[in-house]
């Protein structure tokens, strides 16, 4: 089970980790043993994540996602599967975390007098720098 918060478990049954050749550092041992961890989760069908959350997920992790739903999550950056394992397993607890959090709701403002006034007078100094510009009417 992994906890990611007190209402968020994800049971290891719902987790299905493959291993296969890694591209990461190794040396020769790269070529003979499978340390890459590829992690694969069905958010769509988890059952131990809350519908805001899962909703939150979807919508950021778009890109990420395949098809149905499933989010894949590779690791190759240690020499050895289970450290590569374990740093899967952070990165979703991470993915997840961030996803748990509701964004605050933004509160409309309006911007202050004194950034009014200052626009105003820079509007004010570009026009009569134009107007300089130009020549009198009738001569030339």
């Amino acid at each position: 089970m992994i906890i990611i918060a007190q209402d968020i478990r994800i049971p290891l049954s719902e987790i299905e980790l493959t291993y296969a050749r890694s591209s990461g550092p190794g040396g020769q041992n790269v070529n003979k043993v499978n340390s890459k961890a590829v992690l694969r989760w069905s958010v769509v069908r988890s059952a131990g994540l809350p519908d805001d959350v899962r909703a939150r997920l979807l919508s950021r992790l778009g890109p990420r996602l395949t098809r149905d739903g499933e989010l894949v999550i590779a690791s190759d950056r240690f020499r050895d599967q289970t450290r590569n394992r374990e740093d899967c397993f952070e990165k979703l607890r991470e993915i997840v975390a961030a996803a748990s959090h509701a964004p605050r709701p933004r509160k409309k403002t309006k911007p202050s007098g004194a950034s009014r006034r200052k626009a105003r007078e820079n509007k004010k100094r570009q026009s009569e720098k134009k107007n300089l510009r130009r020549g009198v009417r009738g001569e030339g």
